[in-house]
């Protein structure tokens, strides 16, 4: 058996799900071991590579900019200015697949721009009115002035660490090659009047390999912090704006309800056609053959009208039962805590149901609700195995949550192919959450966040 600290779990590391052994894996505390990570000579790569990519970059974006601002008097002006922009774009592309292979940081690509307007002036106006090309060109000019800065430290702290630490081991080229008893600290002179500090005593030696230390210890904490101020400019900068966040999921929830709008279309159809349909066209037979018998045999014609009496009835439960899946009549006229209450007489297990709604939301929102509640107390009664459950209904602030629990054997999941999953998409698409509790042995909790829409 592997003992816990010896177990690997799966963590999100800046994006990227890597395995990280547990920490009591280790022999050494973290502080000792991370001069010698890779992590550590990861982002110190990075923040060396910093200086050469901001002078690219500046250089490239100053340059075309001020040629293509300078030339706006023509018309070359404009095309020289998109060509800038589209520069900064390719330079924001190395810098994101920098950052994922030395960071481990993983940034969407954003999404191209588009014209609205057919023409070379309408492609050049929508290059020009992007945010995105824009955020890289401030990316650019911001980039070089912090590249200075973490290459210069971070390189200091190498140096000098290093340096330092292994000083005793390098101390001989200096009375060798130099003249001197070791590395001047201060001091100046020359001949007689030669003044300063050489470390070269063991005391000297002893300072130089603590201080030495103390530098290679602290060094990848600075690094990793610097690195941090990387990832948020890449982040901030180079990744897709909120407003193409949001495109990208509207469309989703867009495709989502689309495919539940057919699917619900579909149902109604094959319910129709093989429930109260076939059933209406039996009846149709029947008091046909009825008809005739009435004239031969009254007695036999009469119990055939009671039979299709019948069939008739079970054909209009079934339209009320349709009907009900559609949309309940009930939740237009009473609102969802009566609607509520009448789905929990359906269930098979006793259900107890508490509304506390200072109003009503918005029919989509109110019917998305109670659909989510009918089909969770389906599932409750299908394959929970409780024998009690919970629904609650409450308000906060501009959300409507709901809750449904039971004391089934758990083990639900919202994974792919699931009637749960469908069930997310569904409340995804109005920006709503299903929150899934269930260990196995249950309790069951499910939660639903709704917007509030009144």
């Amino acid at each position: 058996m592997t003992s816990s600290a010896e177990r690997t779990v799966p963590t999100m590391a800046y994006g990227i799900p890597i395995e990280e052994t547990d920490e009591r894996a280790h022999r050494l505390p973290v502080g000792l071991r991370a001069p010698v990570e890779a992590r550590t000579w990861r982002e110190f790569a990075y923040l060396l590579l910093n200086l050469p990519m901001g002078v690219a970059g500046f250089v490239w974006t100053v340059t075309m900019l001020s040629l293509g601002a300078g030339l706006l008097i023509t018309f070359i002006g404009l095309p020289v200015l998109v060509l800038a922009l589209g520069g900064c774009r390719v330079i924001g592309y190395v810098e994101r697949s920098r950052a994922r292979s030395l960071l481990w940081l993983d940034i969407e690509e954003p999404a191209p721009v588009r014209s609205r307007s057919r023409g070379l002036l309408g492609r050049l106006g929508a290059q020009l009115g992007s945010g995105v090309n824009w955020r890289h060109a401030v990316y650019c000019l911001l980039h070089f002035p912090w590249g200075v800065v973490t290459f210069s430290v971070a390189i200091s702290f190498f140096t000098y660490g290093w340096g330092l630490l292994t000083y005793p081991l390098w101390r001989w080229v200096f009375p060798v090659y130099f003249g001197q008893q070791g590395l001047q600290i201060y001091g100046g002179g020359s001949g007689a009047d030669r003044h300063g500090w050489w470390l070269h005593t063991p005391l000297d030696m002893a300072l130089s390999v603590v201080v030495g230390a103390l530098l290679v210890l602290a060094s990848p904490w600075v690094i990793r912090g610097m690195a941090h101020v990387d990832r948020l400019l890449v982040s901030g900068l180079l990744g897709p704006s909120l407003l193409d966040h949001r495109v990208t999921e509207l469309e989703s929830d867009r495709g989502a309800v689309v495919d539940t709008a057919a699917a619900d279309l579909r149902r109604i159809e094959r319910d129709l056609h093989d429930g109260a349909q076939a059933r209406l066209v039996a009846l149709a037979m029947d008091l046909g053959l009825a008809k005739e018998k009435l004239l031969e045999d009254p007695e036999v014609g009469a119990r055939m009208v009671d039979e299709a009496h019948g069939e008739v009835k079970v054909a209009l439960q079934e339209l009320r039962d349709l009907a009900r899946g559609i949309h309940p009549a009930i939740l237009t006229d009473r609102g969802i805590g009566p609607a509520m209450s009448a789905v929990a007489a359906r269930c098979t297990v006793p259900v107890e149901v508490t509304v506390e709604l200072p109003a009503r939301p918005v029919p989509a929102i109110e019917g998305i609700a109670y659909f989510t509640v009918s089909e969770l107390l389906q599932n409750v009664s299908k394959h929970s195995g409780a024998s009690r459950a919970v629904v609650d209904v409450w308000r906060v602030e501009d959300r409507m949550l709901l809750q449904v629990s039971d004391n089934g054997r758990g083990g639900a999941s919202v994974a792919a192919g699931s009637g749960l999953a469908g069930l997310a998409e569904r409340l995804d698409s109005v920006d709503g959450v299903l929150v899934v509790d269930s260990p196995a042995g249950g309790p069951t909790r499910i939660t639903a966040e709704l917007p509030w829409r009144a």
